[in-house]
């Protein structure tokens, strides 16, 4: 096995190009979770425009790219996810049949370590360094939206007539609904983000998009267009104001969620469900087969969801002073939030204290 390692912008076109049919073929390989947009080439590229240190391991046989291996770099060799905090999917593309040693390939890149947070199912040289693996829900919508809305119906009947109530109630109120799937006026991308600061400050978590290099990131996702990659917004409008919005990212068979959020002037009619309930019909009609939700256990993705994939966290490591350096550091903290988020008198404890904090925070 060949190894090379590039910046993003010296991977070539033809790479680019090997890399999207991989992801392309991945659901006839058995493997869809390759599908997903966080592991595409744009997404790398984007992230290396924001944040230093950014590279890219391609894996050749018989000359012929077989894999594609995307990864953040530090100056010592620690290394990360690409986005690793906003990327919501991490591994290595490969095709059907390859197979890799984790240490040839650290070693390959100049790394000590490699540490992931949602490494894709079905990575078993990876999967050897994980501390934990966690559900993602999805909704599957690959029958179509109507076969999808029959499931939530037996699923969840008083959860979809009521949300549904809710939208015709919101209609009647306002003087009509407008749902726009793919909405191109940045200004709405603006209001999202507003939106989204506001309720992370309010529910006293940080704030994402106080970090420069994350309004970057987004900004650039959503003018990102390429066959079959797109960062996509979606808004709700009630009387031609938005009133929920949500910006992700697709693949060719692939919907990430990513930054929902909606004006809290209208929290009565729960527009964010009334919006994903859109998201999924539009993303139906466009040959989407799900809607990835994303780590993390919500009400509202346990309402929605219509499955769940497994995603891991960990390390993979060589025998490295750096990597038992950053190990150490690093394992305490995320043992420690893991156990506050899977016991649920710790995690409502730790969440009334974030908001009481974040009421402080949002009234200076």
């Amino acid at each position: 096995m060949d190894i090379s390692v590039y910046r993003p912008g010296e991977l070539s076109a033809a790479d680019r190009a090997a890399w999207t049919a991989l992801q392309s073929k991945a659901h006839l390989d058995g493997s869809p979770e390759l599908a997903n947009p966080f592991l595409s080439p744009e997404f790398t590229l984007a992230v290396g425009r924001c944040r230093r240190g950014v590279r890219i391991a391609v894996a050749r046989e018989d000359g012929e790219p077989a894999a594609f291996f995307p990864f953040q770099r530090t100056a010592t060799g620690v290394g990360r996810a690409v986005g690793l905090g906003v990327s919501d999917c991490q591994g290595l593309v490969h095709r059907a049949g390859f197979t890799w040693d984790a240490q040839e390939l650290l070693q390959a890149c100049g790394l000590a370590l490699w540490e992931f947070d949602h490494l894709v199912a079905g990575q078993a040289p990876f999967e050897a360094g994980a501390a934990g693996t966690f559900p993602s829900p999805v909704m599957e919508v690959d029958q179509g939206y109507e076969a999808y809305l029959r499931g939530l119906r037996a699923r969840s009947p008083k959860f979809t007539r009521t949300t549904l109530a809710k939208e015709r109630k919101l209609g009647r109120d306002t003087g009509g609904v407008r749902y726009v799937h793919d909405e191109r006026d940045p200004a709405a991308l603006r209001t999202l983000m507003t939106w989204k600061s506001a309720q992370y400050r309010r529910t006293g978590r940080s704030d994402r998009f106080a970090h420069a290099w994350i309004t970057h990131l987004v900004q650039q996702l959503f003018h990102s267009r390429s066959e079959p990659f797109a960062g996509i917004l979606s808004v709700l409008y009630a009387d031609d104001r938005p009133v929920a919005a949500h910006f992700g990212l697709r693949s060719e068979r692939v919907l990430a969620c990513w930054f929902p959020a909606y004006d809290p002037a209208y929290a009565k009619y729960s527009p964010g469900l009334i919006l994903h309930l859109r998201m999924a019909e539009a993303a139906a009609a466009d040959g989407i087969a799900h809607l990835d939700l994303g780590r993390g256990q919500k009400d509202y993705k346990d309402s929605l969801k219509t499955r769940e994939i497994a995603v891991s966290e960990g390390w993979v490591t060589r025998r490295h002073p750096i990597a038992f350096g950053h190990r150490a550091h690093r394992a305490p903290v995320r043992a420690l939030r893991n156990a506050v988020l899977s016991r649920p008198e710790l995690f409502e404890s730790a969440d009334r204290i974030l908001k009481r904090m974040g009421k402080i925070r949002s009234s200076r």
